[in-house]
């Protein structure tokens, strides 16, 4: 089967290049054409526009960063797709935007496959990412081969729009667990330990998370870079709270972390990293949360 992919951002590079490196026929487009440059020294093809994309493959994936910029893409690739073609939506959507979009793709004969992922960018390189899609299990059977090849475990969520709740759940926790991972190394060090020593050892306690062993890395290094913006959190928190209200499920911890995120903006802009919720703690006790040994950036 040819694939387009449509959308080469940190995530969408890095798992159009699995595909790629395990021999399936990509044609690939992006805004900025630059994005796309590894991709084809490593075999993939070049579309002139999403459109173009959509003209010469069997199946379109896309991997975008906002519904806005979705459904502009989508006006352009379903009235060139093929009847019957899938279409595998790889960005974080709301609920109702999923089953907005499918009821307009299955308008043009289109089937379409939610596939949020989660587990950072780091892991998507190395084709390690945890893969959730949602819709029918024809479908996901379909294109299991493509799903194993960017991902190394997938959880089939059930119907369309499942896998946008469990994928704003994922991200609800990992910023969570940044906010709280944020204050134990500040307790740390405040507290007169040697910082490094304290995320070892709590990455060995029953206080270990994902998010320690990965952002907390990068906060001790002081880049910050998860390759992850504090827009795009405040993006998936919002949702988060939506299907809070819609659920009548209190989000204390969730709303808490909204707004240090909304402070983060302020003071850094939108486009700065997640985990410099960080800084502001660090700004306002004007004490730096370094320690030598740590990475830049994740591999």
């Amino acid at each position: 089967m040819k694939y387009g992919y449509i959308g080469l951002g940190n995530l969408g590079a890095n798992c159009a290049a699995c595909l790629v490196r395990d021999g399936f026929d990509v044609t690939v487009f992006d805004v900025n054409p630059d994005n796309a440059k590894a991709l084809l020294e490593a075999g993939a093809t070049w579309g002139d526009s999403a459109g173009d994309v959509a003209s010469k493959v069997d199946h379109v994936i896309t991997c975008l960063p906002s519904p806005a910029v979705t459904e502009k893409v989508l006006t352009e690739i379903l009235p060139k797709m093929r009847k019957g073609a899938s279409w595998i939506e790889m960005s974080t959507l709301g609920r109702d935007d999923v089953l907005r979009f499918a009821d307009v793709a299955t308008g043009h004969g289109i089937q379409m496959l939610e596939l949020p992922v989660t587990g950072g960018v780091h892991l998507a390189a190395q084709g390690k990412i945890t893969m959730l899609p949602g819709g029918d299990k024809d479908l996901v059977d379909l294109h299991m081969p493509a799903l194993k090849s960017m991902g190394d475990r997938v959880f089939h969520m059930g119907p369309l729009g499942s896998s946008s709740i469990i994928k704003v759940i994922t991200n609800m926790l990992a910023f969570i667990h940044l906010k709280a991972c944020s204050e134990a190394l500040m307790l740390a060090k405040r507290g007169g330990l040697d910082l490094a020593q304290s995320w070892h050892a709590i990455a060995a306690s029953s206080g270990n998370s994902f998010v320690h062993e990965t952002e907390g890395a990068l906060i001790l290094n002081g880049s910050y870079d998860i390759a992850f913006n504090i827009d795009l959190a405040l993006k998936d928190l919002g949702f988060a709270l939506e299907f809070g209200r819609e659920f009548g499920v209190p989000l204390d911890l969730a709303s808490m972390t909204n707004q240090t995120y909304v402070a983060a903006k302020a003071a850094y802009g939108g486009d700065a990293q997640s985990p410099m919720i960080a800084k502001l703690l660090e700004d306002v006790l004007n004490t730096d949360l370094r320690a030598d040994g740590f990475p830049a950036r994740l591999e």
